[in-house]
């Protein structure tokens, strides 16, 4: 994979090898963590036709970051985003619900559950315990 740049506004001409040819496109792109490489993803950006080189908007290493959080928890055994989901709705709670009863504040499961943010490995256990243990939930509700 070529080297990525972050920008803002996209240059005329590659800050690589200085060819004006940029297009913008995606290219299948994988990330590597772990000794694990991700599934193949299309990455969104401006891409130098001479060199191949990417220069990418903040909003568009948006989508590289999410696959390389995807990856991270299955390496790191973090609960992925589809299973934050599951259990959350299992455990009949609202994401906001969730964020302010197990922890990480209103907008947290969101976040975990759109790959924004990693679950840490302490919601993660606690969501397996749930998921086990669902009356459990109520040791965590606020007492009238």
């Amino acid at each position: 994979m070529n080297k990525t740049q972050l920008t803002n506004t996209p240059p005329q001409t590659c800050p690589e090898c200085g060819s004006s040819d940029m297009v913008q496109g995606t290219r299948t792109q994988t990330v590597e963590y772990g000794g694990l490489v991700s599934a193949p993803y299309e990455q969104p950006g401006l891409w130098c036709q001479a060199c191949g080189e990417g220069l990418l908007s903040f909003k568009e290493m948006e989508v590289g970051s999410r696959e390389m959080h995807k990856l991270k928890a299955q390496v790191e055994r973090l609960l992925a985003p589809s299973e934050v989901r599951r259990v959350r709705k299992k455990l009949g709670l609202t994401q906001k619900e969730a964020g302010l009863l197990l922890g990480g504040g209103r907008n947290a499961f969101q976040k975990y559950e759109s790959a924004e943010v990693l679950t840490s490995q302490a919601i993660s256990n606690l969501l397996r315990v749930l998921e086990q243990h669902p009356s459990a939930l109520e040791v965590l509700r606020p007492r009238p």
